[in-house]
């Protein structure tokens, strides 16, 4: 059964997903399935999605949830853990990783404004598993002032990820101008969707770019 069908058939509590999400997930996913991993999702809601994401990962993954409202603990079942606090908080997020990290797979489906979704990637990221993928969703919100956006907006989420494409390419760039950074050597690709940006993470290897068979001479 596909995730979209997953999503179709859900009979658990509700599940508020926008549907051109749902191969952007299974893209980027897939490799999780079956597989011991920990799954944190920013942003609780009714609980369902927490219910969706324990049913498509399977019996070993251990599925996380963080929300500011009290009344999500009530959520918590098999596989799934819940704890309170804010996404903008280094020390909620500091205690989270301690207690759960590294996070294998990491959803901001949570507050929306720019200051939380910068301040939880700029702390998460770097403390993700060597192989992670970060997916921040609902970027749509990135353009609204209400929560902090708008186009072009310095701060905006989307500038931020328009700054980090040019922290991928570092190793182009005069270090005068930017020098290599974490990101630069722990990042493979970033990917954009409508409203979606996603950043798989994984160790950086010496670049060169052989010529086979070589010219003869």
């Amino acid at each position: 059964m596909s995730l979209w069908e997953s999503f179709q058939g859900n009979t658990g509590r509700t599940i508020h997903k926008w549907k051109h999400y749902f191969p952007a997930y299974e893209r980027h996913f897939a490799r999780f399935v079956n597989q011991p991993i920990t799954f944190l999702e920013i942003g609780v809601g009714q609980g369902g999605s927490l219910q969706m994401w324990k049913r498509y990962f399977g019996p070993h993954a251990r599925i996380v949830g963080i929300d500011i409202q009290p009344g999500c603990k009530a959520f918590e079942e098999d596989q799934i853990e819940i704890r309170i606090g804010s996404q903008g908080d280094p020390q909620f997020l500091a205690a989270l990783v301690a207690e759960f990290g590294p996070f294998d797979v990491i959803l901001d489906d949570g507050s929306h404004r720019m200051d939380d979704v910068n301040a939880s990637f700029a702390f998460l990221y770097p403390r993700m598993g060597k192989a992670g993928v970060y997916m921040v969703e609902d970027l749509h919100t990135a353009y609204d002032a209400g929560h902090g956006g708008g186009l072009r907006r310095e701060g905006s989420f989307i500038e931020t990820c328009k700054r980090l494409i040019d922290e991928l390419n570092a190793d182009w760039i005069n270090p005068a101008e930017l020098p290599g950074t974490d990101f630069t050597r722990n990042t493979l690709s970033m990917h954009f969707y409508d409203s979606i940006a996603v950043f798989e993470r994984g160790a950086v290897g010496k670049k060169f770019a052989p010529m086979i068979p070589p010219p003869s001479s």
